[in-house]
């Protein structure tokens, strides 16, 4: 089994967050993706997607996405349980890990690399483009995070984490899309109180802090 990361890329962050969380680790290799590594072989081949992170089992077969990867891993190691322990559980982390990611993280992402410079070239990710950077969407990914944040934001005044009572990667998932949403100078303090609460108390945990 190899796990190829990026160290700086926030998808292959969040796989590494889960790996904490578990006491985890996996044999490792580093792709250097700002100089296109994954666009060479042999990781051409074993990722047409041409993202990290990707996991590649003993048998070949790959894992791409980091949910995915995650989910995997869930399966061999179920202790502690972070994507829940009963049906029921289960589908609430789904239901919130899907809702950040559709309706936060995925926006933002793409408003980012709409923003910053150092993607001209790259706004899709996994690619080498001449698709033009689009300041339309940097505010369209702002205002769709706005629509979740409020929504979601009543929510998080009642719970501890993002899908109950106990950590899950939904949380993980939910930390990372704050991230974006910090970096494009949303004001979340100000205007979702306790989303920004919940994000400064889950990101002093261990895990977040391991680079």
């Amino acid at each position: 089994m190899m796990f190829y990361d990026f160290a700086l890329a926030p998808s292959s962050q969040r796989v590494r967050v889960y790996l904490a969380e578990k006491g985890l680790e996996l044999p490792t290799e580093q792709l250097n993706v700002r100089e296109g590594a994954q666009f060479a072989e042999p990781y051409s081949t074993m990722n047409p997607f041409h993202c990290v992170p990707f996991l590649v089992l003993d048998d070949g077969v790959v894992i791409a996405e980091s949910v995915s990867i995650c989910r995997y891993l869930e399966e061999l190691h179920p202790d502690p349980p972070l994507f829940g322990r009963t049906s029921a559980e289960r589908a609430v982390v789904d239901m919130w890990g899907r809702r950040f990611e559709l309706d936060g993280f995925l926006p933002l992402l793409h408003a980012l690399r709409n923003h910053v410079p150092n993607f001209a070239g790259r706004v899709v990710p996994g690619t080498r483009t001449d698709l033009a950077q689009s300041e339309a969407m940097v505010g369209r990914g702002k205002e769709m995070a706005k629509v979740l944040f409020d929504r979601s934001e009543p929510h998080m005044e009642k719970n501890e984490f993002v899908a109950g009572p106990e950590f899950t990667v939904a949380d993980i998932t939910a930390v990372f899309t704050l991230r974006l949403a910090y970096a494009l100078e949303m004001d979340i303090a100000a205007s979702w109180p306790a989303t920004h609460g919940w994000f400064q108390k889950v990101t002093a945990r261990p895990a977040f802090q391991v680079r």
